[in-house]
């Protein structure tokens, strides 16, 4: 596609999203219907599935030759990245939707044969929008985002959840426990898509998740690479695009010198077990 078209496709999606962000908004004033899905963690409402099938409807209206990946079921069965894929979570950040209405975003990765074009994160009640066009710079609403510089591990803020840092299955937190000691600091928001955008946009410096799905990290891939981002899984592989994986995102040298300097050392000890 030619980057008028890709102009165009970027100025819908963001009038879909400004209308679904209303609606969710306005949605603040009703009791919602919470459910669960694999476990009691994992909210689903009504407004994630009504905003996903508003994104299909329309999608399915004006680009009826592209796809669509999206948590709530009305995407289409997807086994290969040709073509044209938006992949969306209609709300990243159920927990913080139901219990704080706030820190949820609604995320928008648009691929053409597996290549990020748009990148777009919009934290609905924050009104902030990260968004991009690849080729173009990356934008937090109208202000460009500049290039990540190198920040030594000292005075890096990462992005990561305690969970990580606690018994768990997926890795084993001696390894991140002295990353932490000693970073600046860490902090954890609840909203993939927005920990991936303070990434983009340098308020943060790293960010770990140990899994993710397709419509949490697709956006922030766009906007990350735009900015010279590197993500990769926690163990230095690419990220499979329409898979679960770990993730590690951060600047360049940052990443290269978290990955040798603690990473690595659990990764040859097999002390990471389902990256």
């Amino acid at each position: 596609m030619t980057v008028t078209d890709w102009k165009q496709v970027d100025r819908d999606a963001k009038a879909w999203m400004k209308e679904a962000a209303e609606r969710i908004r306005k949605s603040f004033k009703k009791r919602i219907r919470i459910g669960y899905k694999a476990n009691p963690d994992d909210l689903v409402t009504e407004m994630d599935r009504e905003t996903e099938k508003y994104f299909a409807d329309q999608i399915h209206e004006h680009y009826p030759d592209h796809r669509i990946l999206g948590e709530e079921g009305f995407g289409d069965e997807i086994s290969t990245t040709d073509g044209t894929i938006w992949i969306i979570d209609p709300i990243d950040g159920t927990m913080n939707f139901v219990h704080q209405q706030s820190h949820f975003a609604i995320s928008i990765g648009i691929f053409h044969d597996g290549v990020g074009q748009i990148g777009l994160i919009y934290d609905v009640v924050a009104d902030e929008w990260f968004h991009c066009i690849k080729g173009h710079g990356a934008f937090l609403n109208d202000r460009p985002l500049k290039k990540r510089n190198a920040v030594p591990v000292e005075q890096s803020i990462i992005g990561l959840n305690a969970t990580w840092l606690t018994n768990n299955r997926r890795i084993d937190p001696r390894y991140l426990a002295p990353l932490v000691g000693r970073s600046r600091g860490t902090r954890s928001y609840g909203s993939a898509a927005i920990e991936l955008a303070y990434v983009a946009a340098g308020r943060l410096d790293a960010y770990f998740s140990m899994r993710l799905s397709p419509w949490d990290f697709a956006a922030g891939l766009v906007l990350l690479d735009e900015v010279g981002g590197v993500v990769t899984t926690v163990d230095g592989k690419p990220v499979r695009l329409l898979e679960q994986n770990s993730i590690f995102a951060a600047e360049k040298q940052l990443h290269q010198e978290i990955f040798e300097t603690y990473i690595r050392k659990g990764i040859d000890k097999d002390l990471f077990m389902k990256l």
